[in-house]
């Protein structure tokens, strides 16, 4: 069983699958040898299981709702942007963390959205089991549909430690996608702008 929140439809089935994560986790913890009876082990099961739904709390998470009331009616017609947006998410495939930053740009289109609800967009989607190329694209649509703007880029640059503490082993290397939508992806100057802006600041 896949533990969400989302599932439970009332404080008993809740408390049922925090209690069933936790000795999952338990179990885990025996199969690889340890003794959970052990001091440092005996509260590792319910703190590990309170630290997965709190990395994986996006999943409650609605962009729209993030951003509630933040948008605000405004001329402005040149990119805005945000760059350095720290993000922490865990890879789908191992379970691993992998970090970095998101640089985010929009043009809008008569209408503005309060800067830190960039930051938050980001956070919806990151704290979920993610690929940072699909990441990437959520960020993008979430604010394309919310901000309806003229045109919006995503660039993430990220460290995965499944590349870094296991398999290859390679500690320098570092992931960038980028998603670019409306005047981003048709116009070769507005695109151009907002690489060099998220490359170089």
């Amino acid at each position: 069983m896949t533990f969400s929140p989302t599932l439970f439809h009332s404080e008993r089935e809740l408390e049922a699958g925090e209690d069933e994560l936790e000795d999952t986790v338990r179990r885990q913890l025996e199969l690889l040898g340890e003794d959970t009876s052990r001091d440092g082990l005996v509260k590792t099961p319910a703190r590990v299981a309170e630290s997965l739904k709190w990395l994986t709390r996006g999943y409650e998470m609605d962009p729209a709702e993030v951003i509630g009331d933040a948008i605000f009616e405004e001329t402005h017609e040149n990119m805005v942007m945000v760059r350095d947006i720290e993000l922490f998410s865990l890879c789908e495939h191992h379970m691993l963390p992998f970090y970095g930053k998101a640089h985010i740009a929009y043009i809008p289109n008569g209408r503005i959205v309060g800067l830190s609800k960039l930051a938050r967009v980001v956070d919806v989607f990151a704290r979920r089991l993610q690929v940072q190329e699909r990441l990437t694209e959520q960020v993008a649509q979430a604010l394309t549909d919310v901000l309806d703007p003229l045109g919006v880029g995503v660039v993430i640059e990220a460290y995965h430690l499944c590349m870094m503490m296991r398999g290859v082993q390679k500690q320098n290397s570092r992931t960038i996608t980028s998603s670019l939508r409306g005047v981003f992806r048709d116009d070769p100057k507005t695109r151009d702008e907002f690489l060099r802006l998220a490359q170089w600041g």
